[in-house]
């Protein structure tokens, strides 16, 4: 008898299989009982006939508890009333561990209940299906680089430096200098796109920002791709592909999640149209201002209702282009016939999700970075290193990072990024 895992039921219809599972969940009906079953792959139904299994087996899977863990054989057939589309005919059980009292029953519970117990609510069909897709766009990222020669480069978590600023950075002692946990791998992505041509990094962030938006974690995965030769618009073309390429992705093989999600397929279809809309920044206050935003002026960064009223006036991932230089970080290429803007770009995700993508074309004078470093307050010395690649054989270069978890929340379509990422590091918890 074959071992196999829920997953792989379509491909097992009229076998007696064995599979292990744990039980969300339980209902029965007389003569019959019916066990939601996961296993990690996905979750199906268990069907228990008294008349067709000895009585100890119908007894037993009656009295099975939330989350006990089991061993079954039967039958899987087909199941056209489920999502899924299969179940098994359950002709034997084993129980593994047993489990009693498990606190997240199928009742509703407040968001800090459920956060309290992160580790178990995992568990759910909904937090298992944010979590494929999350897997699917760690995965569809990956072969988009590769696919477009990038070679990974792994930048360092502990700096001594900041792109931008140490406002908002995690402070420890190095020994004896101090050292900061690192709120972006760019500068050292610039040093390595001098070495490869074309890299990406893929890492975990941290950012200090005292916010409680539904946007905003602590600790966050970015993927922060730098590219040799490249000016701006060749940088926009790869990102809208590569963004393009991740919700094909997710469609092309997350359909069951999506359809435990919720989420309107043929709106993300949408989203797969290239090219992407673009609008400069200064249009995009004019913009603002003809639509009845009198709360932002031109020099201000965009706020949440914001980018939700520009992303919705194109129902596409949009490009805003061109920031003014006093809101953006030093590194940034001035604007060859503007003094006021940077060559620059942030994507902002439709349906009210803001910003997932920041980029620019990246300074290469040697004379105006040292100039930015000291007007933006930051030790010379500490930048050194990163002054050297314009020494030496500097060329035209852009890059761009992406949020991994504000992207899981768009293409999912949930309410917070919280949920987008397996043990959330929010203001005020850091448990479990």
């Amino acid at each position: 008898m074959e071992t196999i895992q829920i997953i792989d039921s379509k491909n097992h219809v009229g076998e007696t299989v064995k599979i292990g599972a744990w039980v969300a969940n339980k209902r029965s009906s007389g003569k019959i009982a019916f066990l939601q079953l996961r296993d990690g792959t996905a979750y199906f139904q268990g069907v228990v006939v008294k008349s067709e299994v000895p009585e100890e087996v119908f007894q037993l899977a009656k009295n099975l508890h939330q989350e006990t863990s089991i061993i079954l054989t039967g039958e899987i057939r087909e199941d056209s009333r489920s999502k899924f589309g299969y179940e098994i005919g359950i002709k034997t059980i084993e129980v593994v561990s047993e489990s009693h009292d498990y606190p997240i029953t199928p009742k509703e519970h407040g968001t800090d209940f459920l956060m309290d117990h992160r580790h178990l609510w995992l568990r759910s069909s909904r937090q298992h299906a944010i979590m494929q897709i999350r897997n699917e766009i760690i995965r569809a990222t990956y072969e988009f680089f590769n696919n477009h020669n990038f070679v990974k480069i792994d930048p360092p978590i502990l700096t001594g430096s900041a792109p931008e600023g140490t406002t908002d950075l995690f402070e420890t002692n190095y020994f004896d200098q101090k050292a900061y946990l690192s709120q972006s791998g760019q500068l050292y992505m610039e040093a390595a796109a001098m070495a490869f041509g074309k890299v990406f990094s893929f890492g975990p962030t941290f950012r200090a920002e005292k916010s409680k938006t539904r946007r905003h974690l602590i600790e966050f995965w970015m993927i922060e791709p730098e590219m040799a030769f490249t000016h701006q618009e060749e940088s926009l073309e790869v990102q809208e592909q590569y963004v393009a390429f991740l919700v094909q992705n997710v469609l092309d093989h997350c359909d069951y999640a999506l359809d435990v999600l919720e989420r309107d397929k043929e709106v993300l279809k949408t989203y797969t149209k290239l090219p992407f809309p673009r609008i400069s920044y200064d249009d995009a206050i004019e913009l603002l201002k003809k639509n009845g935003f009198d709360d932002i002026e031109w020099g201000d960064d965009f706020g949440s209702p914001h980018e939700t009223f520009i992303a919705n006036s194109f129902e596409q991932p949009v490009f805003i282009l061109n920031y003014p230089k006093a809101i953006k970080p030093f590194y940034m290429k001035p604007h060859p016939t503007r003094e006021d803007v940077v060559i620059c770009a942030d994507m902002i995700a439709p349906e009210g999700y803001g910003e997932i993508i920041g980029g620019s074309e990246r300074a290469t004078d040697y004379e105006f970075l040292l100039e930015q470093i000291k007007n933006h307050g930051l030790d010379e010395n500490e930048y050194s290193w990163y002054l050297d690649l314009r020494k030496y054989g500097s060329v035209p270069h852009s890059g761009f990072g992406l949020g991994l978890e504000r992207t899981v929340t768009w293409i999912a379509g949930i309410d917070h990024v919280r949920e987008a990422i397996p043990f959330p590091r929010l203001l005020n918890r850091i448990y479990p």
